[in-house]
């Protein structure tokens, strides 16, 4: 029988994460390309329609991890459920998004079963019989590609905008759905996760966003995002900043989007006044549509945007509003 890649996509909030869909992507490639079956299973309380939906897609099964002690999510409980499912299944190849709650259980996970995992990958390639998984290093400067040498399973999480959630393949027939209940002894459980906190509730996703207006320096002064905000706001997008926008206390550090806040792959990202700075860039680079306003026909981020306007963005925004506005009303 061949090899088996198991994907473990994520739900929360009552639907799956997108970067679960990039991962299933990532795992149609594989699967291709070494032959390999490829399923995926869902973990928490209640998760047979996540599972249901995923089988609608080219996988060969899927499994929904059950167990009331999943929900709410808790580190002890998704890594002893999935510690449980994995020595049962025996998959050579386990992939998942990186995610805030992925990068919170997976060390547990593969340590509790003596293994590593190879996290934030952008790729992988085959050298002969080997698997190898890319990483960026030194905030995006140097990319080393990466393999195991200890024996399966291998772990591996792929960066949001690594792949294209949506070029995952539908299946010709909806795969099988099996559910599989898991025991979670009394005491595993350390911790009592407590009500969400509100700033969290108010702090902004923005992995999940499609459309985003980022402004960088060149928007010169706090005052003038309200000119970003009015174009986000036309296009029905959310606003963004790099590094220098929001170490001014111009934005919430919530809003900086980089090496050292968020990754983002929207459909379409607007950069306004933004150089390219590389840890900025490496935030940005998987979106699927660039266009950058710059008035320095210099600016690294025109190497690669897919549009660029040299100019004044004080000339080109207020104009582009007003055409956005325009356009939705006709419509």
């Amino acid at each position: 029988m061949p090899d088996t890649i198991l994907i473990v996509v994520e739900q929360r909030e009552g639907k799956l994460n997108r970067v679960s869909w990039e991962t299933l992507t990532a795992g149609q490639a594989l699967a291709a390309e070494t032959g390999w079956t490829l399923e995926a299973a869902v973990v928490g309380s209640g998760v047979v329609s996540f599972a249901n939906e995923i089988a609608a897609k080219k996988v060969a099964k899927v499994y929904a991890v059950e167990s009331p002690k999943l929900e709410p999510y808790t580190p002890d409980a998704f890594s002893s459920a999935l510690k449980q499912f994995i020595e049962a299944k025996q998959p050579k190849l386990v992939l998942m998004p990186h995610t805030y709650q992925v990068r919170d259980f997976i060390p547990k996970l593969a340590t509790a079963m003596g293994r590593t995992a190879i996290s934030d990958c952008i790729g992988y390639k085959k050298d002969g019989g080997k698997l190898l998984f890319t990483r960026q290093m030194f905030q995006g400067k140097l990319a080393a590609d990466v393999s195991f040498t200890c024996d399966a399973p291998w772990f591996v999480t792929f960066q949001n905008g690594a792949f294209r959630g949506d070029k995952a393949e539908a299946g010709t027939s909806p795969a099988p759905v099996e559910t599989v209940n898991v025991q979670i002894a009394d005491g595993v459980i350390r911790n009592k996760p407590q009500e969400v906190f509100k700033e969290a509730k108010q702090a902004v996703d923005l992995t999940q966003a499609e459309i985003i207006v980022s402004v960088g320096r060149g928007i010169k002064e706090q005052k003038n995002i309200e000119l970003a905000k009015q174009l986000a706001e036309a296009l029905g997008a959310e606003l963004a900043a790099s590094r220098p926008i929001c170490d001014s206390g111009w934005l919430p550090m919530d809003r900086q989007i980089g090496s050292s806040g968020q990754t983002v792959a929207p459909k379409l990202y607007l950069a306004l006044g933004i150089s390219g700075a590389i840890q900025h860039i490496v935030g940005m680079k998987g979106a699927r549509t660039i266009i950058a306003i710059n008035k320095d026909s210099e600016a690294p981020i025109f190497e690669i945007c897919d549009y660029a306007v040299v100019g004044n963005l004080f000339d080109i925004v207020p104009p582009l509003i007003e055409e956005v506005k325009k356009a939705k009303a006709g419509s």
